[in-house]
C-alpha cells in the first residue's frame, strides 16, 4: 500500500538496534515515506522529534536514555508528531500504558511490512483529529471568552448611559464597524474606561 499523499510524510525512526533501524528506514521509503532522522535514544528522539517537527515519530518501547513510552508521553504532551510504537510485547498493561502516554497506534515485532503503512496512516490520522479537536475546542473557548467581555460591555453601557441591552449591542456593533476593530476589543476598551 502505498502513500498517496500529495507531500511524503516525513518520519523519525526511534530504534536502539541498528538492523530494526535500516530495515524500517529501507521499508518507509519503499512507501514513499521522508525519513526526516534516526536515533537510538528515547533522549535523542525526542530532541529530534522537536527540531525536525515530523508527521509521525516511531520509538521502540526498550530504548537507552528515555524509553519509548517515556518519549511518547514527552512528544504527545507537546503536541509535536503522531506516535507509533513498536514492541517485542503484546500485553494488556503496556499497550494501556503506550496509549496513555498518547501513542495512537502500536506494532508488535517482529511485525509485518503490510502491517507498518496502515499503523503509520492510523496514527496521522487520529493526530489530526486530535489536533482539529485541540483547534476548535480553542476556537470556541476563545468565542467564550468574547462573549463574555461584550456582555460584561454591555453591562456596562446599560448601568452609565440606561440603556436597553439591545441598544448596548448595537452600540458596540456599531463601534466595532467604524474602527474596523472586533466587537470584544471594543468592549474591553469600553470597560477600561477609553469610549
Amino acid at each position: 500500500m502505498k502513500n498517496h499523499r500529495e507531500e511524503p510524510l516525513r518520519v523519525v525512526i526511534a530504534e536502539d538496534e541498528a538492523i530494526i533501524r535500516l530495515d524500517l528506514k529501507e521499508s518507509l521509503e519503499a512507501e514513499g515515506y521522508i525519513i526526516a532522522g534516526e536515533a537510538g535514544r528515547g533522549d535523542e528522539a525526542v530532541e529530534l522529534a522537536r527540531t525536525l517537527n515530523p508527521d509521525v515519530v516511531i520509538l521502540d518501547i526498550k530504548m537507552p536514555g528515555l524509553n519509548g513510552i517515556e518519549a511518547a508521553r514527552i512528544i504527545s504532551e507537546e503536541h509535536i508528531a503522531a506516535v507509533l510504537l513498536l514492541t517485542a510485547f503484546s500485553q494488556r498493561d503496556l499497550i494501556q500504558e503506550a496509549s496513555q502516554a498518547g501513542a495512537l497506534a502500536y506494532l508488535v515485532k517482529p511485525f509485518q511490512r503490510s502491517e507498518l503503512v496502515p499503523s503509520i496512516e492510523l496514527a496521522v490520522g487520529r493526530f489530526k483529529e486530535i489536533s482539529d479537536l485541540k483547534k476548535e475546542k480553542q476556537e470556541l473557548l476563545d468565542d467564550l471568552e468574547a462573549r463574555k467581555v461584550v456582555d460584561r460591555a454591555k453591562g456596562a453601557l446599560m448601568d452609565q448611559y440606561g440603556l436597553k441591552e439591545k441598544d448596548a449591542y448595537r452600540y458596540l456593533q456599531k463601534k466595532a464597524m467604524e474602527e474596523r476593530s472586533p466587537m470584544k476589543v471594543v468592549a474591553e476598551s469600553i470597560l477600561q474606561g477609553e469610549n
